[in-house]
């Protein structure tokens, strides 16, 4: 980490940056902890001690503390970096087991449903049935989940890295892994922790709405288990 900035960045928010890289060809997956435990060690010392640098504008030098109030990513970083398990019935971690899902027969795909709870309770869209699948959806959406109620689900959990014999199903947990997020003081008491970037999810759905219709290769959802 470099803390040291240049005269003429003057110091100013938008410029600061935290950058580092992953040597490889595969992801790291869960195993990403080897790589964020200097990271984290670096952030913890920022926020406990601080560690002094010199203002170029007043011409001396300060205890400067920082902290990390969120991450952004996709969704598959979104379980990485958060521990949920993002695949599978329950990729919500909003719903968490409160998902409903659909299995497709031939697709072999799962298929999320009941998204008119998001909407607000006398929303006109609730009271269609013919245009979605038949039913009213009157419940309301689950509340996300705080950051006490984060580290309650996965203080328990024991965190081994490297490859795994797979559990069995029953063995099965929507929270996988302990978060190293949680070794700075303060990630506990973060409303908010991890943030979806909307760059990321608008391609893809944009791909998937155009690519299908258009029927790009490579990009079209269409096919003969999707029918």
């Amino acid at each position: 980490m470099i803390y040291n900035l240049p005269p003429w960045l003057s110091m100013k928010q938008k410029y600061i940056m935290l950058c580092m890289m992953i040597v490889g060809s595969r992801q790291p997956g869960n195993n990403i902890d080897v790589y964020l435990t200097p990271l984290i060690e670096d952030l913890r010392k920022l926020w406990v001690e601080g560690v002094d640098v010199f203002d170029g504008n007043v011409q001396q030098t300060f205890r400067l503390h920082a902290m990390i109030f969120s991450t952004i990513n996709d969704f598959l970083a979104y379980g990485n970096f958060s521990r949920y398990s993002v695949k599978g019935h329950h990729a919500c971690p909003i719903c968490e087991k409160n998902m409903t899902y659909i299995q497709l027969k031939h697709g072999k795909k799962t298929i999320y449903t009941r998204h008119k709870t998001f909407l607000k309770p006398y929303h006109p869209y609730r009271q269609l049935k013919k245009a979605f699948n038949g039913n009213h959806e009157i419940e309301s959406v689950s509340k996300p989940l705080v950051g006490h109620e984060v580290y309650d689900r996965m203080k328990d959990i024991v965190t081994i890295f490297g490859k795994t014999q797979k559990k069995d199903a029953s063995e099965k947990n929507i929270w996988n892994k302990w978060s190293i997020f949680f070794d700075l003081p303060y990630w506990c008491n973060l409303d908010v922790q991890h943030c979806l970037d909307v760059m990321h999810v608008e391609k893809n759905v944009c791909d998937s709405l155009m690519g299908t219709p258009l029927n790009i290769k490579g990009k079209t959802n269409d096919g003969l288990k999707c029918r």
